[in-house]
């Protein structure tokens, strides 16, 4: 963790002040002055301030159920942040761990452990995620099964080289099915289904790895040990 967050994790000050301070020569990391606020400290280090021992206040890992018409970001742009609806102390310490698109619903992991979100963002976790699809036109069973085949062998995007990794296809009702990926590409399964003819009238998240969406719209909780660490061995 660099040093000025670290220090803002551990006091009530905000980062222009953990930088004025930090600047001064006022922060001893194992006995030294350190002054540049990105020097990387842990936990197992001894960081004075005021010769105070600072002790990071313990990460948060919280589910939440975005509603539609608001942005995975800390500041209002041109639709609400999302973590608006939060009401919590230190909110500008969170960040999105996988992002949806405003007019996208569902299951949204939010946490201020920087190492944990890039563990289960990374392309390489190939971590599941679970969409459920409205679509603008029905599926016949010969369709919906080209589809599978398609998804199953991955698909090429417009604008890419690259086949998506293999996805499955679940169908629900003709027009709502469940798609499982495991990748983040930009717009991925708006994309997908614009690559075989159809268009994505609606986008709802239900589930990431092993964790499911399990509150009402607009509400959220924090994620249990278990659920953690699940998402940490994938």
């Amino acid at each position: 963790m660099r040093l000025d967050k670290f220090v803002c994790k551990s006091t009530s000050l905000t980062k222009p002040e953990a930088l004025l301070r930090i600047h001064a020569g006022e922060v001893f990391v194992n006995g030294e002055v350190v002054t540049s606020e990105v020097a990387q400290v842990h936990e197992k280090n001894t960081i004075l301030l005021d010769g105070q021992e600072l002790k990071a206040r313990p990460f948060r890992y919280i589910l939440m159920n975005k509603p539609t018409d608001t942005i995975c970001s800390n500041i209002d742009e041109a639709y609400p942040s999302l973590l608006n609806h939060l009401d919590l102390d230190n909110k500008s310490e969170l960040h999105i761990a996988g992002r949806l698109d405003a007019d996208t619903t569902g299951l949204v992991l939010i946490t201020d452990d920087g190492r944990w979100s890039f563990d289960i963002t990374r392309p390489e976790t190939h971590c599941p995620k679970v969409y459920r699809v409205g679509l603008s036109r029905a599926l016949s069973d010969s369709v919906a099964n080209d589809i599978k085949l398609k998804f199953a062998q991955g698909i090429q995007l417009q604008g890419e080289t690259a086949l998506t990794l293999p996805a499955t296809l679940e169908v629900i009702t003709p027009t709502e099915v469940l798609l499982t990926i495991t990748q983040g590409k930009f717009h991925q399964v708006k994309r997908m289904f614009a690559a075989v003819g159809n268009r994505v009238i609606t986008l709802h998240r239900e589930k990431i790895g092993e964790i499911h969406l399990d509150i009402p719209v607009g509400n959220w909780r924090y994620l249990t040990h278990d659920e953690v660490i699940s998402l940490s061995k994938i």
